[in-house]
């Protein structure tokens, strides 16, 4: 109906599917009233923070009815317009609510109502007067001035005040002094990470590289996907500053994700080394003020470099023109909670939307990617030879069955180890299952250390004397004895990395051992420190999980070692063995990146494997090839579109029972091309207390599968037994476990 005051209409913090009506504030002009600012808003007996989308004239709610916003926070729309339509086509495509879509590509600064205020910094510049200065006739009347000027003569860009934190409380007396006289000029710059003033060039392209960056520049700006496919230690890195620099002298801005917070750190320092530019870091481990400002910079166009994790993909920029995927197949850039979203999913439609080249960067490709680059989607740039000297590693099976094993270590592959010490080598062990064991058994009557909210075992990590879920997270210490039978022999089952750690030091005791997964790394800057002590050659033999296995360049480690080749073959989830692939080249990509060759042994049960055997005598294309024809033969991704719709509670029947009534639904809609698998218990039923049972749709065709999600999701809430679960929507699922 018709009103008198403009209806503004808010996407709010919720699990509802719509939007809600409000008035303006009172007394707010309407015409600063612009769709992206934030709103203050009564929301039944709290307070929460809406995002406007539109204004309207008509309201399907009685006027009387409608509340009155509380508060306008923003002088100007915080998500631009591209942004804002960005997010309302995620909200559709993974069919979630708009206001937690919304909510998702906020800093948590600003979902609670903080103010957006960039943090800014005080520099300080030599003046041409300064520069006239004889410090040697100053020095003997004032001598800490004269040591200002000099320090700022020798900066080209100027002097932050963490720059001049090591000098004496007082040389901030002494550089007011020199700004008065005219001598030293301040100036207010974005609180951001900056490149050095001398930047490095890098070392030259060979002529794969060279091609690459040629093929990338010719499409700066326009619209196109690139798939660059470099074997590990080809030098993609090399490829993406080239272009970025070339993004850089248009005055344009670079927006690279990785996979992980790990990544971070190493990538951001060799960008500071090759560019003199500020540079935002977005990712977790930030705390919450630190993000916001690094968002607010990017805004406005002060960052020129924004380098993140996942959520960064819904950065605002105000001069797009690049976006940089680094391990493209990396499942980290699907979200696993809240809005599912594929990081890497979205970096191809915004940069689409921007008319901005996108890259797509990896060793081990993902299928969907291939199939994309096989059908004429993706532009293919291929590295196929390591940059500099380096030569691809070896990579052999090595048969432990009827082998002396200890803790997982075959006796093989012990002595090889010592043989590359012995040549003052770094030897890297790879096994992705940290802890010191799987779990912990009685010896006398079978009893095993399960977890009493999840149906798992518990992993005993010895160094904290504790029993751990890696899955909710329930930890207890260990017991002396058997809740069953008492006895006291209860003994480690298995190996995880602190486990290997310990047998390692007793099999090479003179020699530095390094452990690197999650428990090692949780004090920031333990990494980085870490990984300083590695480079420096104080430890050589490195163990850890997938964290070892990205990015990192080691040019000491001619040995790596898989523990167990063996953990992806017998996966129950379909991508399994594609995960399994992609982590033995990555981790194997470790060896012999420098002048040193490499070595790469797996060992494996299984030599016979097919698979593994394709994988090792031909590399991972020919795996991924033989891959995609298996998932043709069962039209499994991506030859097919899934949906996954998942259900818990606190007892079982609810969750089945809602699935069951979402399954009939589906069927009342004309469900017409999509097959329904389920309802089913997920393969861990029981985690974290709450008994989970989900329902998969599949589809040939993406739009048979999304004519029905749109009916179906904005029904589901009004099923009998919704009230009784938590409900989610999982579009293109990435793990079915």
């Amino acid at each position: 109906m018709p009103t008198s005051t403009p209806v503004l209409r808010l996407a709010v913090p919720s699990p509802l599917y719509r939007s809600f009506d409000y008035l303006p504030p009172v007394g707010c002009n309407v015409e600063n009233l612009k769709p992206g600012a934030r709103l203050r808003l009564p929301f039944g007996r709290r307070q929460t923070v809406g995002v406007l989308l539109d204004i309207s004239d008509t309201t399907q709610i009685q006027r009387h009815k409608l509340k009155a916003a509380l508060e306008l926070l923003d002088d100007e729309p915080l998500l631009p317009t591209e942004l804002m339509a960005l997010l309302r086509w995620v909200a559709d495509y993974y069919h979630h609510p708009i206001g937690e879509t919304l909510a998702t590509a906020l800093p948590v600064a600003l979902r609670q109502g903080e103010t957006a205020t960039a943090k800014y910094r005080a520099r300080w510049r030599i003046t041409a007067a300064g520069q006239a200065v004889n410090t040697a006739t100053l020095g003997r009347r004032a001598k800490r001035q004269a040591d200002l000027l000099q320090r700022l003569a020798a900066s080209r860009n100027g002097l932050t005040a963490d720059q001049l934190s090591e000098l004496p409380r007082n040389w901030t007396d002494a550089m007011a002094a020199l700004v008065k006289k005219g001598w030293a000029a301040v100036e207010q710059i974005a609180a951001l990470e900056c490149g050095h003033a001398e930047s490095d060039p890098g070392p030259a392209l060979n002529p794969a590289q060279a091609q690459a960056v040629e093929a990338i520049e010719r499409c700066l700006n326009r619209f196109s996907p690139v798939l660059l496919d470099g074997v590990t230690g080809s030098g993609k890195t090399e490829v993406y500053l080239h272009a970025i620099a070339a993004v850089l002298l248009a005055g344009r801005q670079a927006l690279v994700l990785v996979p992980e917070i790990t990544l971070t750190p190493q990538l951001v320092e060799r960008f500071k080394r090759r560019f003199n530019v500020p540079m935002a870091v977005l990712h977790s481990g930030l705390g919450d003020r630190e993000r916001l400002n690094a968002w607010l910079l990017a805004r406005g166009g002060e960052a020129a470099i924004i380098i993140g994790t996942r959520s960064a993909v819904f950065t605002p920029l105000l001069n797009p023109g690049i976006i940089i995927v680094d391990e493209e197949h990396d499942s980290a850039f699907k979200q696993q909670s809240g809005l599912r979203y594929s990081a890497r999913d979205l970096a191809i439609v915004r940069a689409q939307r921007l008319d901005i080249p996108v890259i797509l960067g990896s060793a081990t490709p993902s299928l969907e990617s291939l199939l994309n680059v096989a059908q004429g989607r993706y532009r293919h740039l291929t590295l196929p030879q390591r940059a500099g000297s380096a030569q691809p590693p070896t990579i052999q099976l090595m048969d432990v069955r009827h082998q002396p094993m200890e803790d997982q270590l075959s006796a093989p592959l012990l002595r090889l180890m010592q043989q590359h010490l012995d040549r003052d080598n770094q030897v890297l062990l790879f096994l992705n299952r940290r802890g010191f064991s799987p779990t912990l058994i009685c010896h006398e009557c079978g009893w095993v250390a399960h977890c009493r909210r999840c149906d798992t075992h518990m992993t005993l990590h010895l160094n904290k004397r504790q029993l751990r879920c890696h899955h909710c997270g329930s930890q207890r210490p260990v017991v002396a004895q058997c809740p069953d039978c008492g006895s006291p022999d209860l003994r480690p089952l298995g190996s995880g990395t602190e486990r290997i750690e310990t047998a390692l030091t007793r099999h090479f005791p003179d020699i530095g051992v390094s452990r690197i997964d999650r428990d090692s790394t949780q004090r920031k800057g333990s990494l980085e420190a870490l990984l300083d002590e590695i480079n420096r050659g104080g430890q050589r033999i490195l163990i850890g999980t997938q964290m070892l296995a990205k990015g990192h360049h080691f040019p000491d480690v001619t040995l790596v070692g898989v523990l167990d080749g063996d953990q992806g073959l017998f996966g129950v989830d379909f991508r399994a063995g594609e995960r399994m692939a992609q982590l033995i080249i990555q981790v194997a990509g470790r060896a012999g990146r420098a002048e040193k060759p490499g070595q790469v042994v797996i060992q494996t049960h299984h030599p016979d494997n097919p698979m593994l055997q394709l994988l090792c005598r031909e590399g991972y294309h020919a795996y991924a090839e033989a891959a995609m024809d298996e998932r043709r033969l069962t039209a499994l991704p991506p030859y097919s579109h899934l949906a996954l719709l998942r259900a818990e509670a606190s007892h079982s029947l609810p969750p089945e029972n809602f699935l069951q009534q979402a399954e009939q639904l589906a069927q009342q809609l004309g469900s017409t091309g999509v097959e329904r698998y389920g309802p089913m218990p997920a393969v861990m039923e029981r985690r974290a207390g709450k008994y989970r049972f989900q329902l998969l749709l599949q589809a040939e065709r993406r739009a048979d599968l999304h004519r029905l999600l749109t009916p179906w999701t904005a029904q589901l809430n009004a099923l009998p037994e919704a009230r009784k679960v938590r409900w989610s929507l999982d579009v293109d699922p990435v793990d079915l476990i």
